[in-house]
């Protein structure tokens, strides 16, 4: 009898289980979240600019892993993924604009991820992962226009002692068709960012199911 109620206490229960095997599924999806930011931040590192495209702006696919782990995991956690790339660039270079540049990546990044994520995830269909992404495409660009204009560029303007004007000749340099604040926006700010998120966005699209069925398979394991 004594050895049957000792059984009985060493033995799991069926809810005990069920909780163990959410932990196990929890610590192994906050190592992925980990693992895409870190994958994020090396993305960044990759970066190269564009022809006939603002010298200053830079193209790369950090947003890939942001994307792809909001539609796996949720917007809480495309934002973890986010912050962690910012730290881990941060971390690995150093900041040389005092945390403004930092604070556009945040911004860019969330206002391509987030509206992209919330649709995905309020249907969960081909149809509304390709709207969403062609709507956080079509924001994060306007986003980065006036972010640009308002922010980043009179701070740079502001610590190294340039004008507006030079940056403008800088742009013109590369595309005659910039020649002010409004050609610069329309002809390079614009179309850059259009085409960074958009082929993120083709990636995406284009990984996303493999890469889903892959991870969740070892989550759930």
């Amino acid at each position: 009898m004594n050895q049957m109620n000792e059984s009985n206490t060493t033995n799991p229960t069926r809810e005990e289980c069920k909780t163990r095997t959410k932990s196990r599924m929890k610590a192994k999806e906050i190592a992925v979240i980990g693992l895409f930011g870190a994958l994020s931040a090396v993305l960044m590192l990759a970066r190269f600019p564009l022809p006939f495209m603002p010298p200053f702006l830079s193209f790369d696919l950090a947003g890939l892993m942001e994307i792809l782990g909001g539609f796996m995991f949720g917007p809480m956690a495309a934002l973890l993924i986010i912050v962690v790339k910012i730290l881990l660039q941060l971390v690995m270079q150093g900041s040389f604009s005092l945390g403004t540049g930092e604070l556009q990546n945040f911004i860019l990044s969330c206002s391509y991820v987030l509206p992209a994520v919330l649709l995905y995830h309020r249907t969960k269909t081909r149809k509304m992962a390709v709207g969403g992404m062609a709507f956080g495409t079509i924001f994060v660009s306007v986003v980065a226009v006036f972010t640009n204009l308002y922010m980043i560029i009179p701070f740079y303007v502001k610590l190294f002692g340039m004008t507006m004007e030079d940056i403008i000749a800088m742009c013109s340099a590369v595309n005659p068709a910039m020649k002010n604040a409004m050609t610069m926006a329309v002809f390079g700010l614009l179309p850059f960012n259009l085409i960074k998120y958009g082929v993120t966005s083709v990636l995406a699209f284009l990984l996303y199911k493999r890469l889903s069925h892959l991870l969740k398979g070892i989550i759930n394991r």
